[in-house]
């Protein structure tokens, strides 16, 4: 529970990041889209999504996004953060999902502020 005093209470998290292509697709849609529902479905606290301007990765081949490009697989890192228990729980139900794909998990500090529409037990 946040402090009374205005001060946002903070605690320890653990941000998970997955990286795939933008083409990448798990039955017929956006892997991407696939991962962040089933973060939604396991009730995590949230998940975005970033596209990348450039990058590259085990192809070594660099996707950009300058114009007169062919590229059309950016770099895309799919980003959740939640207590350490929770992200841990989760990552077996997206096992399938990123095989050979590179997935980082860091340390974080949350900050809740206690912001409306956040639900008491996620303070």
């Amino acid at each position: 529970m946040p402090p009374t005093d205005g001060t946002p209470a903070t605690g320890p998290g653990l941000r998970l990041t997955v990286l795939v292509g933008e083409s990448a697709t798990w039955r017929h849609r956006p892997l991407y889209t696939e991962i962040v529902h089933r973060a939604h479905a396991a009730g995590l606290a949230g998940a975005s999504v970033f596209r990348g301007i450039e990058g590259f990765g085990a192809s070594s081949m660099i996707h950009t996004q300058r114009l007169l490009s062919l590229s059309e697989d950016l770099p895309v890192a799919v980003v959740i953060v939640d207590a350490e228990a929770a992200v841990r729980a989760f990552l077996p139900r997206i096992a399938e999902l990123t095989g050979g794909r590179t997935v980082t998990l860091d340390a974080c500090e949350i900050v809740r502020t206690g912001a409306p529409g956040i639900p008491e037990e996620r303070r």
